[in-house]
């Protein structure tokens, strides 16, 4: 079977990209190989449904860049495309003094990013937010919102196949060979051969691209997030999404609340090493995956400089009580026993051998392939302006 291009990987961005291929080309022949029996089965679906406003991210970024077009693409296409969601708003609380230059820091951050209508508020207007809430000062965020990214990406299928592409599911790639003006990508049970090659595995990104580059000083590190759900009858506590500032020695944002789009409310997440890619429990444990991740010099790095913190995020996986106690510092009222057992969802974060996590998205070129190595989030905010790119690259290169 030849095409001119094969996506790996039916995630949000490889079915963005696909999408944006079709749409700025529809003679081109497109498939999309999936290794799962549906779209959107790992990072996608485990997504925590939140539209990031881009506060965070470094001016000039690409994260910041693609998050601001992204988000802007995003809400035009669910109001064209009837998918559900939410600008709820956020707030980012101080609940400690030392906490205030970071998240000074942080305000001047999503100023310099655009963002109009933030502020910072004092400690009672935290509580006209959130009644429920505690903090010295905090930011109001009324960009922010809610969304389930698993309709965003069928969405993305539908329009995908409806401009004549294909989608093969159950399609794990395990080979790929380089020809002199193609690809011969084989998978378990069949072989294709295609023009371009784009790698959006999302948790084997890294090994999809050392099929084709064994080179490449990057891996994939999986940590699990876990969530619990707040009991129907304590969701008062929460009107929309509460967020601690983060803690600048430590590569993740802390456990917050949030509300869902489709109801509920979710506590969490933590960030633990998964012993397995697909690691959604802490029994699920892939012995090959965790020899690798261990193995890894650049793993060992990062072991070594977040001991500390990465003790604590595991101490709190097994206990309960840790996790609550850590939530009650934005919500004092919450107990143990308002709390059920909840979704979890696995990040691919890339690392090189010398332990720097990458903090951006990270796509490399090669002679008919295009590897995104790293597609943090916001990638599924941005996963419009981040499939355009993409395939802006890949129609270069076609031309």
């Amino acid at each position: 079977m030849k095409t001119d291009f094969i996506i790996i990987g039916g995630g949000i961005v490889g079915l963005s990209t696909a999408y944006h291929l079709k749409k700025q080309n529809p003679r081109l022949s497109v498939i999309v190989l999936e290794k799962e029996s549906k779209i959107a089965m790992h990072q996608t679906g485990h997504n925590s449904g939140v539209i990031h406003s881009g506060i965070y991210y470094k001016p000039g970024s690409l994260k910041a860049i693609n998050c601001k077009k992204g988000y802007d693409q995003l809400i035009q296409f669910c109001d064209e495309n009837d998918v559900k969601y939410d600008l709820c708003g956020k707030i980012i609380v101080a609940t400690e003094k030392d906490e205030l230059p970071v998240m000074s820091g942080i305000y001047e951050r999503g100023l310099a990013n655009g963002l109009v209508g933030i502020k910072k508020i004092s400690a009672h207007e935290i509580k006209e937010f959130e009644p429920h809430c505690t903090g010295i000062e905090g930011i109001w965020v009324p960009q922010t919102g809610i969304i389930d990214y698993q309709e965003v990406s069928q969405k993305y299928a539908d329009l995908f196949l409806q401009l004549g592409g294909e989608i093969l599911f159950e399609q794990k790639v395990e080979d790929i060979n380089s020809l002199e003006d193609s690809s011969e990508i084989q998978t378990q049970n069949k072989r294709f051969e295609s023009r371009w090659v784009i790698n959006c595995a999302g948790l084997y990104s890294d090994k999809v691209a050392k099929m084709t580059d064994s080179n490449l000083d990057v891996q994939i590190l999986p940590f699990r997030g876990e969530y619990f759900n707040i009991k129907k009858e304590k969701e008062y506590l929460v009107k929309n999404l509460i967020y601690p500032v983060p803690n600048p020695n430590f590569p993740f944002l802390g456990v917050h609340f949030t509300r869902m789009v489709h109801g509920g409310v979710e506590a969490g997440p933590n960030a633990v090493l998964a012993f397995a890619r697909e690691g959604y429990t802490n029994k699920m444990i892939n012995w090959k995956e965790l020899f690798e991740t261990l193995g890894h010099s650049g793993f060992q790095k990062v072991a070594l400089k977040y001991w500390k913190d990465g003790m604590y995020e595991m101490y709190r996986s097994y206990s309960k009580t840790a996790f609550t106690k850590a939530l009650q510092r934005l919500i004092p009222e919450i107990q143990k026993e308002d709390l059920e057992d909840g979704s979890a969802g696995v990040r691919a974060q890339a690392c090189d051998s010398k332990g720097n996590l990458s903090d951006d998205f990270l796509i490399f070129e090669n002679k008919n392939v295009i590897n995104v190595c790293n597609a943090p989030s916001p990638a599924a905010t941005s996963s419009l302006a981040i499939g355009e790119s993409i395939a802006a690259l890949a129609l270069k290169k076609n031309s």
